[in-house]
């Protein structure tokens, strides 16, 4: 068996054990999309070795598609975990809130969207060029939810036991490396250098999920409620955008005009 059989095998085994983890803590109950990216990875890493050794001609329009649910789900996990973190004040929001913190974390993606392409691809087809731009604008933000959650950790009442941070680690990391090994690749294309640094960020992935299941496997934090300073300028900032998103919802209102005047 070569080495990639056996990354392949080693990551199926390490997806089956966090799924059924996640099952056992009950954790769909809390982080419901975060369950479901773990068991998409699962079947589709399952699938896509029954593809590559009985269809392999279909392969790369099976990639594509899984690549960009991939993102999707990605993305929803950032909201999802966005949304976990105010737990604490949630009672206080409205439900239309969650669509903020998406509309907020789809800004974020546009402002990285031009800085993340990779300018060294013109040798691919524009769809692969598209489709490597999709999963590195998702991989920065990534990195960017992690180093924002971790820095502002305190300010949250979030530490390293909490599960939103858990979770962000796992895919900071496997993002960083993700994105290295990308620019690397870029550089170096072809022979047995790309095939390694492959093989590299299998590995990393099949760490983060090794991480995830230490985690989930010990006790979860209590929540810490936020300072009260933290909730009233949480609060504030949801009530500014919930009053800007009113005002632009509703009809101008017509100027007074006297009798006469156009």
């Amino acid at each position: 068996m070569t080495l990639d059989n056996q990354l392949w095998f080693a990551g199926i085994v390490a997806e089956v054990a966090i799924v059924v983890l996640l099952m056992y803590r009950r954790v769909w109950r809390t982080l419901p999309v975060f369950c479901i990216l773990c068991g998409w990875g699962l079947v589709t890493d399952a699938g896509n070795y029954i593809v590559q050794q009985y269809f392999a001609q279909n392969y790369t329009t099976v990639y594509f598609i899984e690549t960009i649910v991939d993102s999707a789900l990605e993305f929803a996990v950032l909201v999802e975990l966005a949304w976990s973190v105010l737990r604490p004040i949630r009672a206080s929001l409205t439900r239309k809130a969650v669509i903020v913190v998406a509309v907020l974390i789809v800004v974020a993606g546009a402002i990285v969207w031009p800085f993340s392409g990779i300018r060294d691809l013109g040798h691919y087809p524009a769809v692969w060029q598209y489709l490597v731009h999709v999963q590195q604008t998702a991989s920065v933000l990534r990195v960017l939810f992690f180093v924002v959650l971790a820095g502002c950790s305190q300010l949250l009442s979030i530490g390293w036991r909490d599960r939103e941070l858990q979770v962000a680690t796992g895919l900071g990391f496997y993002s960083i490396v993700s994105l290295g090994v990308t620019v690397l690749q870029s550089h170096q294309a072809l022979g047995e250098q790309y095939r390694y640094l492959n093989q590299f960020v299998v590995v990393s992935y099949i760490l983060s999920i090794v991480y995830w299941a230490f985690s989930f496997a010990a006790k979860e934090a209590t929540r810490r409620e936020f300072t009260p300073q933290m909730q009233s300028f949480l609060l504030a900032m949801a009530g500014t955008a919930r009053t800007a998103r009113i005002s632009m919802s509703q009809p101008p209102t017509p100027i007074d005009r006297k009798p006469g005047q156009r």
